[in-house]
């Protein structure tokens, strides 16, 4: 099943986040497709600020990956899109199951390394502030999870 919803605005973004993070669970895995400046990396913030994390978020895009250390459960936020597709021999599959939560920026990017059970969303630019959120859950959690949040 697919679950679509409306943004008007970041902080309706930002909220969607953190009623998403609200439901967290370890190995948590939320995969994020969209073009640029589409929300992904607002999105991040709202699900980090929900954590508790007071560091500012930043796509770490020439890092490929920042963590966010959290007394609960620590944040590993990815963006992948310089990989495109190259992504086995170089650990990223590691962080999915390190007790902790991953999103994965340009997640279509790495689609062969991605865990069968994840949350997709996929952002969708309407107008400069209008997004379209289509959110695919793969496995049961993320299933009861969609239907607990949205």
């Amino acid at each position: 099943m697919e679950y679509k919803i409306t943004t008007r605005n970041e902080k309706d973004t930002l909220e969607i986040a953190e009623n998403i993070a609200s439901e967290k669970f370890s190995n948590m895995v939320i995969c994020l497709e969209g073009e640029l400046g589409s929300g992904k990396t607002v999105f991040v913030k709202g699900f980090a600020h929900a954590l508790g994390i007071e560091e500012n978020v930043t796509s770490p895009t020439f890092n490929l990956v920042k963590e966010y250390p959290n007394e609960e459960l620590p944040l590993y936020h990815m963006d992948v899109y310089r990989l495109k597709g190259a992504c086995e021999n170089i650990g990223l599959d590691e962080y999915f199951f390190k007790e902790g939560i991953t999103i994965v920026e340009w997640s279509d990017m790495i689609c062969d390394c991605l865990p069968d059970e994840r949350l997709e969303i996929k952002f969708k630019v309407i107008d400069e502030n209008t997004r379209v959120l289509l959110f695919i859950p793969y496995g049961t959690k993320y299933e009861d999870l969609c239907q607990s949040v949205l």
